[in-house]
C-alpha cells in the first residue's frame, strides 16, 4: 500500500511538471511554424505597361487582387529560359485549379519576342489563356522593370549575348514582392508552391 500511495503521489507531483512541459512545447512548435509562414516584404511593383502575347494591354492592376508568379525569359534562349519555362508549365499543373493564382512570364529581349512570337511560344508550352501570361514591351521599359522594380540581374555581354536572373518571383495581391526562388533548387520550387498558396487562401479567407 505505501509503495502504491508513494507512486500516486509522485504521478500527482509530476503531472503540472509534464503538462507545463507541454505547454511550453506547444508553444515553441507553433511560434516556429508561424514564423515560418510570414514571408518577407521586398517592396512594391512599380507601375508598368506591357503587352501581352493576346495583344492586350497589362498594368500593375492586373497584379492586383491575385498572386504571382513571375519570372523573365526569351524565347531565343538556349540555356536557362527552356527549363525555366518546363517549370513554369509544372507551376501551372498544380495551380491550374487555382483561380487567385497567375504565372506571368516577361521576356527580356522585346525586340525578337513580339505578341506573335510570344503566343506561339506559349502554345508550345500548352499555356492556358489567362493563366499564364507572356509580356513585352519597349526594351527600356523592361529593363527598368526587372532591374529597378524586381531588382534582379540582368545585362547584355558580347555579341548580344543577354544574361539575366533564373529566379522566379513570387507577388502578392497587393503588389508586393514576398520571395525569390532558385529555379534550379527543387527545395525552393516546393517552397514557392507552399507560399503561393498560403497567399492564396488569405485572398478567399
Amino acid at each position: 500500500m505505501a509503495i502504491r500511495k508513494t507512486l500516486f503521489l509522485t504521478i500527482i507531483l509530476f503531472i503540472p511538471f509534464f503538462l507545463g512541459v507541454g505547454i511550453v512545447g506547444y508553444w515553441y512548435w507553433t511560434s516556429r511554424i508561424e514564423k515560418k509562414a510570414l514571408l518577407p516584404n521586398f517592396g512594391v511593383v512599380p507601375g508598368f505597361s506591357l503587352t501581352s502575347e493576346r495583344n492586350q494591354t497589362i498594368t500593375r492592376n492586373n497584379l492586383l487582387g491575385k498572386v504571382s508568379i513571375i519570372d523573365f525569359i526569351f524565347t531565343d534562349c538556349a540555356g536557362a529560359c527552356p527549363v525555366m519555362s518546363m517549370k513554369m508549365k509544372d507551376l501551372q499543373k498544380v495551380v491550374r485549379a487555382e483561380p487567385a493564382i497567375q504565372l506571368v512570364s516577361v521576356s527580356v529581349d522585346p525586340e525578337t519576342d513580339t505578341p506573335e512570337v510570344l503566343k506561339k511560344y506559349a502554345e508550345q508550352h500548352d499555356a492556358l489563356s489567362g493563366k499564364w501570361i507572356f509580356l513585352t514591351g519597349r526594351k527600356d521599359s523592361i529593363y527598368t522593370l526587372t532591374k529597378d522594380g524586381f531588382h534582379l540581374g540582368l545585362d547584355i555581354e558580347g555579341e548580344g549575348a543577354i544574361i539575366h536572373s533564373q529566379k522566379f518571383v513570387l507577388v502578392d495581391s497587393r503588389g508586393e514582392i514576398r520571395g525569390y526562388y532558385d529555379s534550379e533548387d527543387e527545395e525552393a520550387m516546393k517552397n514557392l508552391i507552399r507560399d503561393a498558396l498560403a497567399l492564396s487562401r488569405r485572398i478567399s479567407a
